[in-house]
């Protein structure tokens, strides 16, 4: 399983460092400790944090924009059929869905917890692991 140092959860979730640390501080994040001893979230943990934070409409949640038509965030959920796949993308508040191939989700390694960034073009979603 991935795990994210707090900068690199704070970037998924659109804050500062700071407020995940606080966050982490205060116990609305789980966090553990790594074998150099930083404190990281596990991605699973993260990823269900995510989407708890874009539901609560918290304050704090960062307002993203279609700059580039890029949305960098964290995969929530995985549903493979034997051809077809639908991943779905919590980028800060925004929750993306896309329909793929099977064999694109299986080379890309999505899973949940995973980092990721969706592509929008049109109407079409393409998914980058990042």
């Amino acid at each position: 399983m991935q795990s994210y140092t707090i900068g690199q959860a704070a970037r998924l979730l659109g804050v500062s460092p700071d407020t995940a640390r606080r966050w982490a501080d205060a116990g609305r994040m789980a966090t553990r400790r790594d074998e150099s001893g930083r404190r990281v979230i596990d991605g699973r943990d993260l990823a269900a944090f995510s989407v708890e934070l874009a539901r609560a409409g918290d304050e704090e949640a960062p307002s993203y924009t279609s700059a580039r038509n890029a949305f960098p965030g964290i995969v929530t959920a995985v549903k493979l059929g034997d051809v077809a796949a639908q991943v779905t993308i919590q980028a800060g508040p925004h929750r993306l869905v896309s329909l793929l191939t099977r064999e694109a989700v299986e080379e890309l390694g999505l899973e949940v917890g995973t980092e990721a960034t969706a592509r929008v073009k049109s109407t079409n979603v393409h998914i980058d692991r990042t």
